[in-house]
């Protein structure tokens, strides 16, 4: 059987035929050098062309068999088509070659000698949703296809807001059939504008454009000479050196436990004979590496790794994807559905929270059925579940008044279990962020989903529609009173100080020692402590994400109105995201009030090790969860005005410090000339 050569295309035009003997050389070469694997997903509108490119990238990469080609240019005939149709090389079904659509997930896979790929060609009706999450849920990359004639349509905002809610790292927009657009640039540049303008909304940290004909071949394997105004990459080339090896999470450690192995007998001998245990499983995320300590959760025991184990014998370290089976120095209590982990970086462990569910049954959810929650190798029943809102995918925004998913429906649920879970947030581990929903009567597969508790998530970001910032139908009272002559009154301007850090990093200290050197030397101010403000303003808030970005805004507004009325705000509030700092920043900014960062920078073991409040060892001890350095993540500011190192000089020099950067910025009578139009 003869076979395409998809490594020496030099040697033979685009489509020919090689030998047997040059086959068997193409595959001894990539055998000796082993590829990397990269996932992709296309997607787009029915009729964009994700079949045809995929018959495309498959036929000129010569990945196709030589009575595959004899029976694809048969049935091509037979449907009356005067061209090789290369989109029956995925469409498989009788059903999906007769409407000339992808109905079912194709997957097909090929091999260069840079890469290994495995290829899912997801359906572009919107009643295959489901199908199009299937196809993309392990996706390293996600190909959004957009017919050059059409522009951009629904249901190519809709894939691309999958993509990005399964937080796939990189895009690749092809921009197809512009064959029948006279390969015209600027057809090109005002898709690329628009999509642009789209993904703005969108928590997509790597776009690619490039201009195609799936049809013809211009810039999938080889450039296209009738679009020498690109002078990107052709699409294969791009998917060979896509750099993909940093999306992994190499820092969280996280080894599902899938099967505890205790041989019964000593034919075939073990490492260490009939006393030999282990525990079997695929690393999620993390490296592991003999002499680690770790706790195995929900138990929360600790010991550390003895060795680790693999079918070709003990292995220094283990990462992801890598099967192994790991031997503890303690005979402690582990089973299927446990979950190893890093001692000083633990996930969380809770039997509720919310996640975003794909509805994939045709019977709707319904609270009175019974429900399986299987999440890495644990199973747990659904006590209850609440459906806090459905996403409409044609105008991307919320349906709060959603009571229940249909087919196809995407939603935010909350879910509480019969047994804990321990999980991550999808944004920061693809395997113990997600989960399936099983209908416990029929073991149906009902639902995918992702969980969205642990971390940001993007659907709370600018893709769908922002929460509101005021009340409705009310206007801001003004003062006859300017703040020019309030200003101008008390012979001072106002501002806010904000300080972040981890628990324990001092922040409350610094701050409250320069509160009083403030209000000794005349200057109104005032502490508005964490912990204090959740004693009243947010004592309703608790320590999830949401709440924490609450916590935050309300914060921000309350330290606005301080500064407003001539008085110096300090803020002394973990604030653990970049994106709330700035967005409490951007409200001063919007209202030309003076906003100091200042970051704390104390390493997180001085932290521990100062503990006031005894939050970290009951964190460690697994008594609360969420708390930021430990469990949940801290992100450090890039830029602030400010950085202080409790860790290595005195308070006194700490505020001193602050107090010399405050009388740079504003600590001097009010500049009244730039307050003119208040």
């Amino acid at each position: 059987m003869a076979i395409f050569d998809p490594a020496q295309q030099q040697h033979a035009p685009a489509g020919g035929t090689a030998s047997e003997d040059e086959a068997a050389d193409i595959f001894a070469r990539l055998s000796e050098r082993p590829a990397e694997l990269l996932r992709f997903a296309t997607a787009g509108s029915v009729d964009d062309g994700k079949s045809t490119l995929i018959g495309r990238l498959l036929y000129d990469s010569k990945q196709v068999l030589a009575d595959q080609l004899e029976h694809v240019e048969q049935t091509s005939k037979q449907m009356g088509s005067d061209f090789l149709d290369l989109s029956l090389l995925t469409d498989g079904l009788r059903a999906e070659r007769e409407q000339g659509i992808t109905i079912d997930v194709a997957y097909r896979y090929f091999a260069t000698a840079q890469r290994r790929f495995i290829i899912a060609d997801t359906p572009g009706h919107e009643q295959y949703t489901r199908n199009m999450v299937t196809g993309a849920s392990t996706a390293d990359l996600a190909i959004v296809l957009i017919d050059a004639r059409k522009g951009m349509l629904a249901q190519s905002k809709r894939h691309a807001f999958i993509s990005s809610l399964l937080r796939i790292p990189h895009l690749v927009v092809c921009v197809n059939k512009m064959d029948l657009v006279d390969f015209d640039e600027e057809v090109f540049q005002g898709i690329v504008a628009e999509f642009e303008g789209f993904a703005a909304k969108l928590d997509v940290p790597d776009v690619t454009f490039i201009p195609i004909s799936a049809l013809l071949g211009d810039n999938v394997v080889e450039r296209s000479e009738a679009m020498s105004w690109y002078q990107g990459p052709p699409l294969l080339y791009h998917l060979e050196h896509v750099h993909i090896a940093s999306d992994r999470n190499l820092i969280d450690v996280r080894f599902p436990v899938q099967w505890v192995i205790r041989p019964r007998k000593r034919n075939p001998p073990t490492p260490a004979g009939s006393d030999y245990r282990a525990y079997a499983g695929q690393v999620a995320g993390g490296v592991l590496r003999a002499g680690d300590e770790v706790v195995v959760l929900p138990s929360g025991q600790r010991s550390k790794i003895a060795g680790i184990d693999t079918f070709d014998g003990p292995v220094q370290e283990a990462f992801p994807p890598m099967s192994v089976a790991l031997r503890l120095e303690d005979d402690i209590d582990v089973s299927r559905g446990s979950t190893i982990a890093r001692a000083q970086n633990q996930p969380a462990v809770s039997s509720s929270f919310e996640c975003q569910l794909c509805w994939m049954s045709e019977q709707p959810l319904s609270p009175q059925r019974r429900y399986l929650v299987k999440h890495t190798t644990r199973t747990a029943a659904v006590s209850a579940i609440d459906v806090r809102y459905r996403i409409d995918l044609d105008e991307l925004h919320r349906d709060e008044s959603a009571s229940t998913l249909q087919l196809n429906d995407l939603g935010r649920v909350r879910m509480e279990l019969s047994s804990p879970l321990v999980f991550d947030s999808y944004r920061r581990n693809k395997i113990t962020g997600s989960l399936i929903v099983i209908d416990e009567a029929s073991n149906e597969t009902v639902a995918a989903g992702v969980i969205l508790d642990t971390e940001t998530e993007i659907e709370d970001a600018p893709t769908l529609e922002p929460r509101p910032t005021q009340s409705p139908n009310v206007q801001w009272q003004r003062s006859e009173l300017t703040r020019r002559a309030r200003w101008e009154s008390l012979g001072h301007v106002g501002a806010t100080v904000w300080f972040t850090g981890l628990p324990g990093s001092g922040k409350s200290t610094i701050a409250g020692a320069v509160e009083e050197l403030l209000v000794a030397a005349g200057r109104p101010a005032f502490l508005l402590d964490g912990d204090n403000l959740r004693h009243g303003l947010n004592g309703d808030l608790g320590f999830d994400e949401e709440a924490r970005c609450e916590n935050v805004r309300r914060t921000a507004h309350v330290a606005r109105l301080f500064a407003e009325a001539g008085t110096i705000a300090l803020v002394s509030l973990v604030s653990p995201y970049g994106c709330d700092r700035e967005v409490a920043s951007g409200l001063h900014a919007a209202h030309d009030l003076h906003f100091i960062e200042v970051f704390v920078d104390t390493p997180l073991e001085v932290c521990e090790q100062r503990d006031p409040k005894g939050l970290y060892a009951r964190a460690r001890a697994g008594e609360i969860t969420g708390m930021t350095g430990v469990d949940a993540p801290y992100q450090a500011p890039e830029q602030p005005d400010l950085v202080l190192h409790s860790s290595k000089e005195t308070v006194d020099a700490a505020v001193e410090r602050v107090m010399q950067t405050l009388a740079a910025r504003f600590l001097h009578p009010p500049q009244l000339d730039r307050l003119e139009g208040e």
